[in-house]
């Protein structure tokens, strides 16, 4: 169908230039991911991993959905039925859903729903919950649950109530094209884009009838909560990253994921395949009372942002996020822009960035570059503490490993009768 794998890339850039994603609903996990109500089923980040694999972050949030969905009432109990093998895994990228830090998603977990509206496919999300001891950190205490439960009984409803009056729902594009603008790269920075969303969102809670009280619990929350659009923007890539991944040919990575042990890619002329090398533990600032010694190996689907082209690849537009990070000012910001720049092929017009001369954030990462120039993908990341139960620890920045990419060209030039030596 493509000539070359450069005429297979730019329709691929092309596609991802032209989607457009809507924020449309939440909605109960099992509602619209059918392999959820096959039994005792979770969803987790990264490529495949079972239960005896998986660090420490995974396995409390893995406790914690448990104790949540009542299949154990207590820790003992959720360990037991994890390690006799009684609950299924399934990674969130094969349900066309994305999980940040362990990625843990139950049934009964509401999810953001976005819809690309130009090539029809769908992405979900499970909710932010803030930071600190949270689950998705592996965190699964009684204050954890509670903060669930209150998210699925409380939050949940009323955003989709809000959501069910808009009638295309919320346009992303639009959104993030201002917040870029506004200094968020949309992995550790969202608070521009976290504000222009309860700007949208406040209205529409304010005129709903019910509990007051309810509904001042939600406002409060979305207005402190200032990661709270990291998971709809992880659910807009995917839903683009997914789009372009239909176009079957070319080098243009469509994946990129953590699960605590593996760092895994997937490439678009390789299609569903996992080309996986052990990850590396991010490095950055840590919350008083710990240290690198506590980190935990890089975890998360969030990475799936990097993979779209912003995240750490766009630090230049929130060069605020270098000194939260620990990786510098604003010179460093813009060397890591730029270094990035090397290996994706284009700049997405949608994203200007004022601070780079209104040059649009980075789109398509090819892997010919990252193997040819051996710049790997530098991730913007939270940094989970090694032990369950304890949640976030700090935020840093970590590198993609470069043995995958290797891996998934070698790969893909096989499957073109290309010989390498």
């Amino acid at each position: 169908m493509y000539a070359s794998i450069s005429e297979a890339n730019a329709a691929i850039i092309e596609r991802i230039k032209e989607a457009r994603p809507y924020w449309v609903g939440v909605r109960p996990a099992r509602e619209v991911i059918p392999e959820l109500t096959q039994g005792k089923v979770l969803l987790h980040a990264g490529p495949p991993i079972q239960w005896q694999d998986m660090t420490g972050p995974m396995r409390g949030a893995c406790i914690g959905a448990s104790l949540f969905e009542g299949w154990a009432e207590n820790e003992q109990q959720a360990l037991n039925l994890l390690e006799k093998g009684e609950i299924k895994f399934i990674p969130c990228h094969h349900v066309n859903a994305v999980g940040p830090m362990g990625g843990i998603t139950s049934a009964n977990m509401p999810v953001v729903e976005v819809k690309n509206r130009i090539h029809g496919n769908t992405a979900y999300c499970n909710l932010n919950e803030g930071i600190g001891k949270v689950m998705r950190f592996g965190a699964y205490g009684d204050d954890v649950q509670r903060r669930l439960r209150w998210m699925r009984d409380t939050l949940a409803p009323v955003l989709q109530q809000a959501l069910s009056g808009m009638e295309d729902g919320i346009d992303l594009n639009s959104l993030m094209a201002q917040a870029i603008t506004m200094g968020d790269e949309f992995h550790q920075r969202n608070i521009a884009a976290s504000a222009l969303l309860m700007r949208i969102l406040a209205p529409s809670i304010a005129c709903q009838e019910g509990d007051k009280t309810r509904l001042s619990e939600v406002l409060q929350f979305l207005s402190v909560t200032d990661q709270f659009f990291l998971n709809l923007a992880m659910a807009y890539c995917k839903a683009v990253m997914d789009a372009a991944a239909d176009i079957k040919a070319g080098s243009i990575v469509t994946a990129m994921t953590r699960n605590g042990r593996d760092f895994g890619i997937r490439v678009s002329g390789l299609g569903d395949r996992w080309f996986t090398a052990p990850v590396n533990t991010p490095q950055g600032l840590f919350f008083t009372g710990f240290s690198q010694h506590d980190a935990n190996p890089d975890i998360g689907d969030s990475a799936i942002t990097e993979t779209f082209g912003v995240g750490g690849a766009a630090m230049i537009a929130a060069p605020g996020v270098t000194r939260f990070v620990g990786a510098g000012g604003m010179e460093a910001a813009q060397e890591t822009s730029e270094e990035m720049s090397e290996i994706y092929l284009q700049h997405n017009p949608l994203l200007q960035i004022p601070s780079w001369n209104f040059q649009g954030a980075c789109v398509g990462l090819d892997i010919r570059r990252v193997v040819e120039t051996g710049i790997t993908p530098l991730i913007n990341t939270g940094i989970a503490h090694k032990e369950a139960g304890v949640g976030q620890v700090g935020a840093g920045t970590v590198r993609a490993p470069l043995p995958c990419f290797e891996l998934a060209l070698e790969a893909l030039a096989e499957s073109m009768n290309i010989q390498v030596e």
